[in-house]
């Protein structure tokens, strides 16, 4: 049985059809379940905002985008963390695994193949927490395989019951990364990219409100790792002036290897870290973030990265 879709949306009616549509082209559409979180508006929603909720809330209706989709509005605004807590959670509580997407998100004809083959394949190896659809810019071969990360994603991402029971919405133990050099270094990816300083953000100061960056700190703490494919078979289309999260950011995250009939065929069976790609994102990282200029751009950059895929301009 196909995994469950989760696609959570708010106020971006032309980017959610695009989102939608690149989604029903999926192979296994046909065979899937879509679960559609909209978001309400905010107590100080604008007119047009108001609109822009109403017109994406047509648009989620306008025909069955998979074989069965259930639509769930809120009349009140829940913010893009606790909605996608809320949401992941509740269906974690149905099904064994679930799919995640947003409503920016262009997947390849293959993803949702990927997708449940991966948590098809590692249901149950404790280790693997995650299945990521992105994949860094990097200068890869395309070979149709896959390969494991110690890092999460956010960009079109899945996951188990299993592994979820793990993530921890208060990032218990946190202030050990500020007591331990050695562990901050780990979680920082060799220092490539501060996820410490936004997970501080988030838990200290309150200038982010990003459920990603806490999954990562429990996968992390739980060590565990994340399947991801050699061509992304996600485009983020969002990033810009309409975006909620990612205004005025940079493009060199969504200026990806991205190839719209991509499928990923070859899956790892040693459950082990691919040492030679790790190495390559770090570098990437390092080199296309400022996280290490000033952590006031935290207070700008409310990740969507959703929370882990950092920008060149702005940090999430």
């Amino acid at each position: 049985m196909a995994a469950p879709i989760a696609l959570f949306v708010y106020q971006r009616p032309e980017l959610t059809f695009q989102t939608l549509d690149a989604l029903s082209k999926n192979e296994l559409a046909d065979v899937s379940t879509l679960y559609i979180f909209s978001d309400g508006p905010k107590n100080n929603a604008t007119i047009n905002e108001i609109e822009n909720i109403s017109r994406t809330r047509t648009i989620i209706r306008q025909k069955n985008w998979c074989k069965k989709v259930i639509i769930n509005e809120f009349p009140e605004n829940k913010g893009l963390a606790k909605s996608v807590i809320d949401g992941v959670s509740q269906l974690l509580e149905e099904y064994d695994s679930v799919i995640v997407l947003e409503d920016d998100l262009i997947t390849s004809i293959g993803f949702l193949k990927y997708m449940n083959d991966g948590l098809n394949m590692y249901r149950k190896n404790k280790e693997v927490m995650q299945i990521s659809g992105y994949q860094f810019p990097i200068q890869l071969v395309p070979r149709n395989t896959s390969f494991f990360l110690p890092m999460t994603s956010s960009w079109g991402w899945a996951t188990w019951r299993r592994a979820w029971v793990y993530f921890d919405p208060n990032a218990t133990g946190y202030e050990n990364l500020f007591k331990n050099r050695k562990l901050r270094y780990k979680f920082n990816l060799g220092n490539s990219y501060a996820y410490s300083d936004l997970l501080k953000a988030q838990m200290i100061y309150k200038t982010v409100d990003s459920w990603a960056i806490r999954w990562w700190w429990s996968v992390f703490k739980s060590g565990g790792l994340t399947l991801y494919p050699d061509t992304s078979l996600v485009k983020n289309i969002g990033i810009g002036n309409t975006a909620t999260h990612t205004s005025n950011a940079g493009d060199v995250f969504t200026t990806c290897n991205f190839n719209n009939n991509y499928f990923i065929y070859n899956f790892p069976i040693l459950l082990n870290t691919n040492k030679i790609v790790f190495k390559q994102v770090k570098i990437f990282l390092s080199k296309n973030t400022v996280s290490k200029k000033s952590t006031n751009y935290l207070q700008k950059f409310v990740l969507k990265v959703k929370n882990c895929i950092p920008s060149k301009n702005i940090i999430k």
